[in-house]
């Protein structure tokens, strides 16, 4: 797999208290480009360490083992230097909600994860970090999809050869999140957080998706099991 130049200049800390899991998403991130600059353990030096080196983003576990846990030293970074903090969780409950609201977070990984989904998951919370950069990764104007479908992302608007095809606006936010990584799973709590800005019921999400797919072909958009959703490229 080529290295992502789009990611060259970012430089990540991880706070993890398993080794393990912490080298393993070191090495994802490394191979695509990113620049891992520490690895921490304890809540404590985060804090003091992100704050010193004041990395683009922060990949925070939520039950660190330590008097401080990844949400209050999110919480406590987000209020002291400008950073993108994606949380690492085994479980969403409505307490790590409310911190990551505060915390102002850029998205979630929920465990196990895997390459395609941290890859994801980085791109969108940095996905503005770039924007005054010379190796800007240009978002093409036009998505190509299967089946004749398309999608304009200045205008939002699917097509199905050639033809608007009618959907309300939070389904094109749906389908525009999924747009700027086709054949990539995008996690339900992105999703999310993308079309209503908190965190939704499965329910709520499957009424959408239910939505979409009376409009469209239904193998347009692939639900991965225990990951999320992805929209299907035309790319052989």
């Amino acid at each position: 797999m080529k290295l992502d130049l789009s990611m060259k200049e970012i430089k990540i800390i991880i706070v993890e208290d398993e080794l393990l899991a912490a080298e393993y998403l070191k090495e994802i991130l490394e191979h695509h480009g990113a620049e891992v600059i520490d690895i921490i353990d304890t809540g404590k030096e985060a804090i003091e360490v992100c704050i010193q080196k004041k990395p683009d983003v922060i990949f925070m576990d939520i039950m660190l083992r330590d008097n401080i846990s990844g949400s209050e030293a999110a919480l406590s970074i987000s209020k002291q230097i400008n950073t993108k903090i994606i949380f690492l969780t085994a479980y969403i409950d409505d307490e790590m909600v409310d911190y990551a609201i505060e915390a102002h977070a850029a998205g979630y990984l929920s465990k196990p994860y895997n390459e395609a989904q941290i890859i994801a998951t980085l791109r969108l919370a940095t996905e503005y970090h770039n924007e005054n950069k010379e190796e800007k990764k240009i978002q093409p104007e036009t998505v190509f999809l299967i089946n004749g479908y398309s999608f304009s992302t200045g205008k939002e608007r699917l097509l199905k050869n050639g033809r608007e095809i009618e959907l309300g606006p939070k389904a094109l936010k749906f389908v525009g999140l999924l747009c700027t990584q086709p054949d990539v799973s995008i996690s339900n709590e992105q999703l999310s957080m993308h079309v209503w800005g908190e965190l939704v019921n499965d329910r709520t999400l499957r009424s959408l998706i239910f939505r979409i797919r009376s409009s469209t072909d239904e193998e347009l958009i692939k639900n991965v099991s225990g990951t999320g959703y992805m929209i299907r490229s035309s790319a052989p």
